[in-house]
């Protein structure tokens, strides 16, 4: 099994034992790397631009800056010369600013004391987050135009237009095109970096659709997002494609 990938994590807490708590708990995940430590919002802001941390591990209530307005000030300076900005995961002992947090994209909202095993899910979801950053981007004449499925005793052409969703199920994926379904061994990974991001976008680990079968994109009081496609199925958005969702927005 290959090594995890490593994120370089900027703990940012102004309680010195919470500090030491979540310091025990990355030191039980594979792969974290602790970068530095800030007690307050305006140091996290400086740190965050000097050390180009992979992931930062952020409190809401702080002096100098709360984590909103921290994690807001990042993304707006940050130099994408450096790439791809930090991933954020907050982590704070009040749930009344979720909402807030997931419209800056953050990977997790945590709620103190923070469980060992929902710290390791956000960071897998941190990786998963640096991994499409880190995806290369095909030219325009490497995205599929058709798959060949099998289907019965024959194997039948689909041209990528005509898909209107994708679904993962274990090691394949599920293509639905006018009614009917095909399985196929792929990857979603794989398979996303092979279609054209201006037809498809990937709303969750498990689901790529046709962006014209989205109809309208909002969330529920926990903050959590979804998309309405035109036949009235609603599918969940992961925390990990929702600025991707969010950027179709402004286009």
């Amino acid at each position: 099994m290959p090594d995890p990938v490593t994120l370089r994590t900027l703990i940012a807490d102004d309680e010195p034992l919470a500090v030491e708590r979540i310091q025990l708990l990355c030191s039980e995940i594979p792969g974290l790397v602790l970068a530095g430590t800030a007690s307050d919002g305006g140091a996290a802001i400086r740190m965050a631009q000097a050390l180009c941390p992979d992931l930062i591990l952020l409190d809401i209530a702080m002096p100098d800056g709360d984590g909103i307005s921290v994690a807001r000030r990042i993304a707006e300076d940050w130099d994408k010369a450096k790439g791809p900005p930090p991933a954020i995961i907050f982590v704070s002992a009040f749930d009344g600013f979720a909402v807030e947090a997931f419209d800056l994209s953050a990977v997790d909202y945590l709620l103190k004391p923070v469980a060992a095993e929902r710290l390791a899910r956000a960071v897998e979801r941190a990786r998963e987050r640096r991994a499409i950053y880190a995806a290369p981007t095909p030219s325009i004449t490497d995205y599929v135009k058709e798959f060949w499925v099998p289907h019965r005793s024959e194997m039948v052409r689909v041209a990528a237009s005509d898909i209107e969703r994708i679904d993962a199920e274990r090691d394949y994926v599920r293509l639905h095109s006018a009614g009917r379904n095909y399985l196929l061994h792929h990857t979603m990974t794989g398979l996303g970096t092979r279609l054209d991001p201006e037809m498809f976008i990937r709303l969750h680990r498990s689901v790529i659709v046709r962006r014209d079968r989205i109809r309208s994109l909002g969330h529920d009081r926990a903050g959590a997002w979804h998309a309405e496609l035109v036949d009235g199925e609603t599918v969940r958005i992961g925390r990990t494609y929702l600025q991707s969702a969010k950027d179709m927005l402004r286009r």
